[in-house]
């Protein structure tokens, strides 16, 4: 007589409990921060959190604020950049590395390094290399030309695509690292088959490779974006928000409005739209990674 399987809820019980603590965690820290963080954000809390609840006030009052208004742009720009400029470069600097050229791990190596680095170093190495008396700009000025001009951190106008060259000079490392591990694992006989029909490599790279790739794609994008709504330290070193608010971000507006001006709930109103562009980025992601797809 065959023995008979264990009930679906008793297997692999040893995981399970041992799942326990991390669960347990997730909902209190996690959800139950969450909850109280949304809940809040309907008070008039100021320094201390308080029970009196306004309705939607303080969310009027957020889009009402010029200086929240110019984070959300600021985000905006960055992100949009950001997510495209480095998908690019990392996805050209992984196909150069994939034609197995001398080197490569010494290559690899250079190019990821600055991801090994802290936010608030990278901003301030760049704060330093921007800086208009002796970064870039000095440097070129006294080699012999004169008229050069590059001094976007001190540019309200251009302040958060000073930030963004920071930005791409720190993340393209990573999102190169992920386009050549999905490279390497595409089939060789791919290739070998484009050469056989005389198809060009660019052509091989769109129509085949890169479709091939979406999932690695879809990681890299979600990865990327969770990093450009945390937005923060790099602003911080780099530019400290200004010049005025003029390289503001959601993050950073949070935290003054928490810890500076005494206002949690203004912060935690920051706070829950910050969520929801999170849920705006995860959800889809979800989806497509797990409901879009038949199981057979």
């Amino acid at each position: 007589m065959a023995a008979t399987r264990p009930n679906r809820l008793f297997r692999n019980l040893t995981a399970k409990i041992a799942a326990i603590p991390m669960i347990l965690t997730a909902l209190v820290v996690f959800v139950g921060g969450t909850v109280w963080t949304v809940t809040y954000s309907f008070t008039s809390s100021k320094l201390l959190p308080k029970t009196k609840f306004v309705g939607l006030d303080q969310y009027e009052r957020l889009w009402n604020t010029p200086r929240w208004l110019v984070s959300i742009e600021n985000l905006l720009i960055y992100g949009i950049c950001m997510m495209v400029l480095s998908l690019v470069i990392g996805f050209v600097l992984a196909a150069l590395l994939d034609q197995k050229i001398r080197y490569e791990n010494t290559f690899r190596t250079i190019l990821l390094y600055p991801f090994a680095l802290s936010f608030i170093v990278t901003g301030l190495v760049w704060q330093w290399l921007l800086n208009p008396d002796f970064g870039i700009q000095s440097v070129i000025q006294r080699l012999g030309w004169q008229s050069f001009d590059f001094d976007p951190l001190y540019n309200a106008d251009i302040v958060i695509y000073g930030v963004l060259i920071a930005g791409l000079w720190q993340g393209s490392g990573l999102v190169m690292c992920l386009m050549l591990a999905g490279l390497r694992g595409i089939d060789q006989e791919i290739w070998k088959a484009s050469r056989v029909d005389g198809i060009a490599a660019w052509k091989t790279y769109i129509f085949i490779v890169i479709p091939m790739m979406r999932p690695v794609f879809i990681t890299t994008l979600v990865i990327i974006a969770s990093g450009i709504v945390r937005l923060y330290d790099l602003i911080v070193a780099q530019t400290g928000g200004g010049p005025g608010i003029a390289s503001d971000v959601p993050a950073k507006y949070v935290y003054d409005y928490m810890f500076q001006g005494q206002n949690l709930g203004q912060g935690f109103a920051a706070s829950t739209m910050m969520l929801l562009a999170v849920l705006v980025i995860v959800v889809p992601w979800a989806y497509l990674e797990f409901g879009g797809k038949k199981r057979v």
